[in-house]
């Protein structure tokens, strides 16, 4: 972004890089949290799920890219190690100890509703800001609503399988 553009932002510009910062912490966690569940996955439904993980990390990698590009339109530099990934991250990595492919689910369902926070709260913070910032933070957050529904969406039905077969 040139200069006029960054000026726009005004004295918020530290603060949403540091927000944007955070949140493609969480973008590279959640895309190998989804990359290595779909390869340890054990369990009934197996493939299913693991072709959906699969598809998850591919989009987390594409919000990854639309939040590295807007902290470089604004001037900043995005989070330049792993290393410094668990540092800045708001959601964390949580490694699939267990995984039976219910485990894996409900890892990457809270993931899912912690990334709709932050990408929510980057909205509240960047509305009337930041009206690039906030634009990119609702289609991530679009992609992430849905991300959560086909987790669960597919954790209902394993459910389903599991009583049907009591």
């Amino acid at each position: 972004m040139g200069t006029y553009g960054q000026k726009l932002v005004g004295d918020k510009k530290d603060r949403i890089i540091e927000l944007l910062n955070k949140a493609l912490a969480d973008e590279w966690l959640a895309h190998y949290q989804y990359w290595i569940g779909a390869k340890v996955i054990k369990g009934p439904m197996k493939e299913s799920i693991a072709a959906e993980l699969l598809q998850h990390a591919a989009e987390e990698m594409t919000h990854a890219e639309l939040v590295a590009d807007r902290i470089l339109q604004l001037g900043g530099t995005p989070v330049l190690t792993p290393a410094d990934w668990l540092k800045y991250t708001n959601c964390g990595y949580e490694k699939p100890d267990d995984a039976f492919v219910k485990a894996i689910l409900e890892q990457n369902i809270k993931g899912e509703q912690c990334a709709i926070e932050v990408y929510n709260n980057i909205m509240k913070e960047t509305h009337g800001v930041d009206f690039i910032t906030y634009d990119i933070a609702m289609q991530i957050l679009k992609d992430e609503v849905e991300h959560e529904e086909d987790l669960q969406a597919l954790s209902e039905d394993l459910e389903l399988m599991f009583e049907y077969h009591k």
